[in-house]
């Protein structure tokens, strides 16, 4: 089968670590794959290494000065629009941009919603509801969001959970004296770590004053973000974060984003993952977590509740997730790690791209062209 799976960035967003998962694993059951993404500034290609047998295909997105957001949404939707033009059997997006591209071109195009967001510029609004809407077929990797799906527009979406390169994160949670941990540990100390960067979805403000209420108790204990490029623009809600932690006397390490080869001993030498997200479609840093055997404090949603059961500790406002991160600082723990540990290799690549080569069979009305 000939598959196109198009993502709007090279940069390691959720999305874009599934996209590339998905394909890789697809192509070792034989398919023949190729991934569309837009490549921002001078980025020609993504963020790791992809399989050779991938074929990836980077449309150039140069920046241009004073561009507010919906202009540039509207730009993304345009130039990926123009360049493509994917020879395949199913064309299959992970996001509201690059699902825009496609049906702006008039390809019947296969959408996962990953989780529904509530935005108010207009663009982002008409290019979210309509890659729900006009898509020949559906996926999310939850229940929970497939229910949110089915509430708010009155179509279900099937549901195919994502893999986790469980092994990758496992391996780096090995003794304490693996060389990548040991760097770490050099430059941080000990921490708490978030992924994801500073936005409102990530919940950056609120973590931010859960862990000011635990600082006095685990002085040693500094909060650390990782990650965080995007589309989107932040500032407004960066300056609020960097205002209320000068308010809090609390200064925080934001690293940006980081090498993928380094984040798996990242995230085992953390003490704690904090994923306090208000919204999200599975939780796979928090998986990647587990498999790391770092403990996760996580927001109190639906989708984590379905998606980790008792494997986490669970906070639910700013006060909770003080009050958990404490817990944990002192050796307190979810459960068993054990229980982490064989969740997360529960959900594998393969079984995934299995469970799309099903769907992508039963698909009424096949994409190529």
């Amino acid at each position: 089968m000939r598959i196109a799976l198009m993502t709007y960035s090279t940069k390691p967003r959720g999305g874009v670590v599934h996209t590339l998962a998905l394909a890789e694993a697809l192509v070792d059951r034989g398919h023949d794959v190729e991934v569309w993404t837009l490549g921002r500034g001078d980025d020609t290609t993504f963020f790791r290494p992809v399989d050779p047998r991938v074929s990836v295909r980077v449309v150039p997105f140069p920046p241009l000065d004073g561009e507010d957001v919906g202009a540039r949404i509207e730009r993304s939707i345009e130039l990926m629009a123009a360049a493509l033009d994917a020879d395949a059997d199913v064309v299959h997006a992970q996001d509201c941009i690059s699902a825009n591209a496609a049906l702006r071109r008039g390809i019947p195009v296969v959408r996962t919603i990953h989780h529904l967001d509530a935005f108010t510029t207009p663009q982002l609004v008409a290019c979210h509801d309509r890659a729900v809407t006009e898509p020949v077929a559906r996926l999310c990797v939850s229940h929970a969001v497939a229910r949110e799906v089915e509430r708010d527009y009155g179509v279900r979406p099937e549901v195919i959970a994502n893999g986790v390169d469980a092994e990758r994160f496992a391996a780096a949670a090995g003794a304490d004296g693996v060389p990548a941990r040991q760097r770490w540990r050099a430059r941080l100390g000990s921490y708490v770590l978030a992924l994801g960067g500073i936005e409102p979805r990530k919940g950056s403000i609120d973590l931010l004053e859960g862990f000011a209420r635990v600082r006095d108790a685990h002085p040693e204990v500094r909060l650390v973000f990782g990650g965080g490029e995007t589309l989107f623009d932040y500032r407004d809600y960066r300056s609020r974060f960097e205002q209320r932690a000068h308010e809090l006397g609390l200064e925080s390490v934001v690293l940006g984003p980081v090498d993928d080869a380094s984040l798996p001993a990242l995230v085992a030498e953390a003490r704690a993952l904090a994923f306090v997200s208000t919204k999200e479609g599975f939780g796979l840093a928090a998986m990647e977590a587990l498999a790391a055997s770092t403990p996760v404090i996580a927001r109190d949603l639906p989708v984590i509740r379905e998606v980790f059961g008792d494997t986490v500790r669970y906070a639910s406002d700013p006060a909770d997730i003080g009050a958990q991160l404490d817990a944990v600082l002192r050796g307190a723990a979810a459960g068993d790690p054990a229980d982490g540990v064989r969740l997360a290799r529960a959900h594998t690549w393969d079984a995934a791209a299995r469970a799309h080569e099903h769907f992508y069979a039963r698909l009424p009305l096949r994409s190529g062209r």
